[in-house]
């Protein structure tokens, strides 16, 4: 069923065909009419299936034309990045509408989101801690509040979020609408939907514990002091068009992103304890293609939406089973083809166990052709600490070593372009809140109509360029020698 056939306006069918979308995916597909209807949702799907649009197309249909009296929707959200991106996505959808939108978070000035506020929005798209601060000073009221968005509440909850998305309920008016949206409903979130949402309607698209079945995924086992050097022997016997590699601590995302760096690879770093100016330009970067690769901490796993991601590398196994899923769901994206590779060290083995019981399936272990295992490493590390540290603190955790062939030769392009998605984010960065939805975002106009695929992937096959759409483009990679 196409999209015309949901119900949503002109302007908003318009704003669809503009992104090169026909089509919506089964979450969207479920959820826009229940939103539309007025219902109350709890909808849980994995990445990349679209959640954003599931929630933003329905509501900016049901706000009609801009009121300045105060913000009629609140979203909220755990990351800066989410925050940003959800409300790119809003302006992308509506941009052939009057409607505006106001992204509030923190790590940059008060002034200029506390303006926007004052100058009348429709959306306000927020995370919980600046959103606080507006609310106790007096800027923000939500009395005129309509719908309220819970977007990836279990990352909330996990992020510790829970008093304070509480406090913010009990402002909004008892009479509203209310969405949850989340990859995984975990027991948790039924604490706060039971005094949250009214007879909810329940959707669930595929299983959370499941790894998209576009993705390859194998671990490759080696001995602590030669981890750095398979990272880039990886990266180098592979054909990637961008990768994402995942650190387990912030310090060691900045260690290793000095050593690829070191070994002539162009790298950016993402993780909370850099300024909001260097996330953004990051994330940007890694977008446009400045960046070949983005060592990242878990708020990556579940805070970014990149089209076009071929390759994702778990340096450090994550800190529960779950967030395996979200980590390699980065690649792979609506049906894309992705690989995923984690990198083991003898101790790890029961970690391994605790992750194929969690998705249900054996991941194959490999070793790569022409790796040199028993030489002396060319990065020596610091002596390995014990397992299971909480995220933030130092160290990285050891594992086993296993046999095989690989079997990872895809041929991604490094001169593909970087898609948008109706399941994606937004292209992050800080956005520009208040702003009109519909004014223009990009100088030169529209993704093309056709060829796109949903879900924050790039279309069709790994081995072919995504659609672009402005300021997005990845420019041509050269491999490295």
């Amino acid at each position: 069923m196409p999209f015309s056939k949901l119900g949503l306006p002109p302007a908003l069918l318009n704003g669809v065909k503009a992104m090169g979308y026909v089509d919506p995916t089964p979450i969207q597909l479920r959820a826009i009419p229940v939103v539309l209807g007025g219902g109350d949702l709890i909808g849980s799907a994995q990445t990349g299936t679209g959640k954003t649009a599931a929630f933003a197309l329905p509501v900016l249909a049901r706000l009609g034309k801009h009121e300045a009296r105060g913000p009629r929707v609140l979203v909220l959200e755990p990351t800066r990045e989410l925050a940003a991106q959800v409300e790119t996505a809003f302006r992308d959808f509506g941009r052939f509408t009057d409607l505006r939108a106001t992204v509030v978070h923190g790590g940059v000035g008060y002034g200029r989101q506390r303006s926007e506020i004052q100058s009348g929005t429709d959306i306000v798209i927020a995370t919980p801690g600046r959103l606080m601060d507006f609310l106790q000073e007096g800027t923000l009221r939500l009395d005129g509040l309509k719908i309220l968005i819970l977007d990836e509440v279990d990352r909330m909850l996990d992020m510790g979020f829970v008093k304070d998305v509480k406090k913010i309920i009990a402002k909004c008016p008892r009479e509203r609408q209310t969405l949850f949206f989340s990859a995984t409903i975990p027991p948790e979130i039924a604490d706060i939907a039971a005094f949250a949402l009214r007879n909810p309607t329940r959707i669930e698209i595929g299983i959370a514990r499941t790894v998209n079945q576009s993705v390859s995924h194998a671990i490759y086992p080696v001995s602590m002091g030669k981890k750095f050097d398979l990272l880039v022997a990886l990266l180098e016997k592979t054909d990637f068009h961008s990768c994402l590699v995942f650190s387990r601590t912030k310090h060691g995302a900045d260690k290793i992103a000095r050593k690829l760096k070191s070994a002539n690879h162009s790298v950016a770093v993402l993780h909370a304890n850099r300024s909001q100016s260097q996330r953004v330009e990051a994330l940007e970067g890694f977008k446009s293609g400045k960046y070949e690769v983005m060592v990242a901490t878990d708020i990556a796993a579940r805070g970014i939406d990149v089209a076009g991601v071929s390759h994702v590398i778990n340096y450090d196994i994550p800190a529960n089973p779950e967030d395996y899923v979200h980590r390699i769901g980065r690649t792979g994206r609506a049906a894309a083809v992705g690989e995923a590779f984690t990198i083991t060290t003898p101790d790890q083995a029961n970690d391994i166990r605790d992750i194929e019981r969690f998705i249900g399936q054996k991941v194959p272990q490999l070793k790569l052709d022409g790796f040199d295992y028993h030489a002396a490493p060319t990065f020596p590390v610091n002596a390995p600490q014990a397992s299971h540290q909480p995220h933030g603190q130092g160290g990285y955790r050891p594992n086993s070593g296993g046999g095989g062939r690989p079997s990872h030769s895809s041929q991604h392009r490094r001169d593909g372009g970087a898609g948008r998605s109706t399941g994606g984010k937004g292209s992050g960065g800080q956005g520009n809140g208040g702003q009109r939805i519909g004014a223009p975002r990009y100088q030169d106009g529209p993704a093309p109509a056709s060829g796109s695929t949903q879900g924050g992937g790039h279309a069709g096959p790994a081995s072919q360029p995504a659609p672009q759409r402005g300021g997005l483009s990845r420019g041509t990679w050269r491999r490295r020698g």
